[in-house]
């Protein structure tokens, strides 16, 4: 994602992302929750075959990739990032099936890459993706 000045809202999200989440059977939206609240938004997908110019060449099945974001900008700093994404990498290596997890911040979203570093992703280098330079990063099954 772009970071904060690039931070879309429930309605951005909802508009770009719902219909391809409705549509493909490899996209898996997750709301995250504090006290009952929704608070952010994250997805897995299966990279092998994303489409949109995405991990060409990707061969791996197992391979998941992750998007996510907190929905209120007072909720950054506080750890909830990487909380949202260890629980995911957590619920997606619960599948013996997957073995690596990849994300791709934007460069300039130091943020998240911290986010990411802080739960355990490595990164690998620059990546060009179809939206721009992305930091790839991973995480693989230990």
């Amino acid at each position: 994602w772009g970071g904060e000045e690039a931070r879309p809202t429930l309605a951005d999200v909802q508009e770009q992302y719902l219909p391809s989440v409705l549509a493909q059977e490899s996209v898996t939206p997750y709301i995250a929750m504090l006290n009952g609240e929704p608070i952010g938004y994250a997805q897995s997908y299966v990279a092998l075959g994303s489409g949109d110019g995405r991990w060409e060449e990707e061969t791996d099945p197992g391979v998941r990739g992750i998007d996510q974001l907190l929905a209120n900008a007072s909720q950054l700093g506080k750890g909830l990032g990487t909380k949202l994404v260890r629980a995911l990498v957590e619920l997606l290596f619960n599948d013996p099936e997957v073995t690596k997890i990849q994300t791709d911040p934007s460069p300039s979203n130091l943020r998240a890459i911290r986010c990411y570093e802080k739960a355990g992703f490595e990164r690998q280098g620059t990546v060009t993706t179809p939206y721009g330079p992305a930091v790839y990063m991973v995480q693989t099954r230990q």
